[in-house]
Formats: C-alpha cells, structure tokens, sequence
C-alpha cells in the first residue's frame, strides 16, 4: 500500500499545482483588467474634462460669434497722395479697407463715397513720410481715416485728443458725453507704399 499511496499522493500534489498555477493566472488577469479598467477611466474623465472645457470654449465662442455678427468691409479704390514733406517730394499708394457694422453702413458709405474719398486724401496730404513710416503712425492715420469717414457721413466726432483746455482758443472740453457709436469700427490696410 505504500506503492498505492505513495502513487495517491502524487496527483494531488499536481492538482495543487494546477490550482495555485490557476488562481495565479486568474489573480494575473483580474489586476492586470483592473489596470487596464483604472486607465480607461482616468482617459475617459480627462476626455470629459477636455470636452467639458472644448465645450465650455465652444459655448464662449459662440457666444462671442453671436455678439460679433460677420464683419462687413467696404473696399476702396487706392489712393495716391503727395506727402507734406518740405524738403523732398513723397508720395504714398495707400489701399484702405472700411470695416462697418452692417448693411446699412454699408450703403451709406457707398452714397457718400465722393465726401469719404476727399477727406481721407486731405488727412492723407497732411502727413509726412516720417510719420507714417512706423506702426503707431499707420494706427493714428487709420484712427483719423476711421474719424474723417464718419464726419463725412454726418457724425460729430471729436478729435481724441483736444488741446489743452482753453488754450489757443479751444473751449474747455467736457469728458462725462458718452462717445458716439461710429458706422466704421475698424480700418483695414491692403497696401501702404511710401516713396
């Protein structure tokens, strides 16, 4: 009988074996799927996140869109001007893009077309090639064509920045008005050669 046990023992050994080996692999697969389950959700909550703030940025985005309607631009034919330097003959080609708030603007502009051109040449000849060779002069001038544009169309505007209060004439200026609303919001340059 010792053979027979012997022999009984054996398989039961191997069974062991076969048990540990199994609930091994099992214990294997159950961490390496609660690894791979941990992953997906921390991907799948960043992507939430994400589009939690793509959505909240698209929300912003329209909304901005919806306060903004398309722009409008009003193309004009170039303009070539003699500058007012002293001591040498210039001249500029400047291309002017109006930007303005709708339609109607739009029409406006184009009935008062002859005013708008007259006055963005006079603003033009007044300039030297000095003072538009920078970015801050092409900003002034494009402030001053945005102005010109709508004193041709009827506005009042002010010069943005008056003299000194009672100085060479000027009547002391009040600051509590409320600055009008201009047809043309921004100017836009297509071409600005000097020479």
């Amino acid at each position: 009988m010792s053979a027979a046990a012997v022999a009984d023992a054996a398989p039961p050994k191997k069974g062991k074996k076969k048990l540990l080996i199994i609930v091994g692999i099992v214990l294997l697969l159950l961490v390496a799927g609660g690894a791979v389950a941990v992953v997906m959700i921390k991907r799948a909550q960043a992507a939430a996140e994400a589009d939690g703030d793509a959505g909240a940025s698209k929300a912003h985005a329209e909304e901005h869109a919806e306060s903004k309607a398309v722009p409008i631009f009003v193309p004009l034919d170039s303009f070539t001007v003699n500058l007012a330097d002293r001591d040498a003959d210039h001249y500029a080609q400047v291309g002017i893009t109006l930007e303005v708030v709708d339609d109607k603007a739009a029409q406006k502009i184009k009935q008062y077309m002859p005013a708008i051109r007259n006055n963005i040449l006079l603003a033009l000849s007044d300039k030297t090639a000095a003072q538009l060779m920078d970015r801050e002069g092409k900003t002034r001038l494009a402030e001053q064509i945005r102005r010109e544009t709508a004193r041709a169309l009827g506005y009042r505007v002010d010069d943005p920045m008056p003299a000194a209060s009672g100085a060479a004439g000027h009547p002391p200026v009040s600051r509590a008005k409320k600055p009008v609303e201009l047809p043309v919001t921004a100017v836009q340059f297509s071409n600005f050669i000097i020479q």
